[in-house]
């Protein structure tokens, strides 16, 4: 394994923990919160992230999307989302930690390397640990390295994506603050 300093798999580490202390900040009435990404609550937006560290430890095996079939569809909360995120977080964090950089990843869309795995995980955490704080009255200042990071990345990226289902559209934002710019840039309001 090699991790360079400062690229998306030495990061997601700290951007899981910045994710997991929301989950564990989520008030007993907060579950069924809307967040920013209109069409989820609160739960919903855990249970995504949750499936996609589900998923982590498959792929970084070498198991294809068929191979993994449809096990963490639905529902993967349970009657403890803060537990099910700490399990899934947990398997997710080792297996990154054992993939090698020129492994393969199988995703939906093809074959990609480990490093962009790392970039579009990396991405999802950062992005929605602000979804989550904003939708769960928590703070939602972000880890500034990772935050920097993910705006490099997806400012080069966002125009590739625009009319997918994968993102809103960009919105106009004012700020100088990179979270915001980040924020504004994957269609959110700041």
């Amino acid at each position: 394994m090699t991790m360079t300093q400062g690229s998306a798999r030495t990061l997601i580490p700290a951007a899981a923990r910045e994710f997991g202390a929301r989950v564990h900040g989520v008030p007993p009435d907060g579950w069924t919160a809307p967040t920013p990404c209109t069409e989820w609550s609160v739960r919903d937006l855990v249970n995504h992230l949750v499936g996609e560290h589900l998923w982590a430890p498959h792929l970084l095996r070498g198991e294809t999307v068929e191979q993994v079939g449809d096990r963490y569809d639905g529902d993967v909360l349970g009657e403890n989302p803060v537990a099910a995120w700490d399990t899934a977080v947990t398997a997710s964090l080792a297996a990154w930690e054992a993939a090698k950089d020129d492994d393969t990843v199988h995703l939906s869309f093809g074959d990609t390397s480990v490093e962009e795995y790392a970039e579009q995980m990396l991405t999802d955490l950062v992005v929605h640990a602000w979804d989550l704080a904003r939708g769960a009255g928590l703070d939602d200042r972000l880890d500034p390295r990772s935050v920097r990071h993910v705006w490099e990345y997806a400012s080069v990226r966002v125009p590739q994506w625009e009319g997918s289902s994968m993102l809103a559209p960009p919105v106009r934002t004012a700020s100088d603050d990179i979270q915001d710019q980040l924020i504004a840039l994957v269609g959110r309001r700041p």
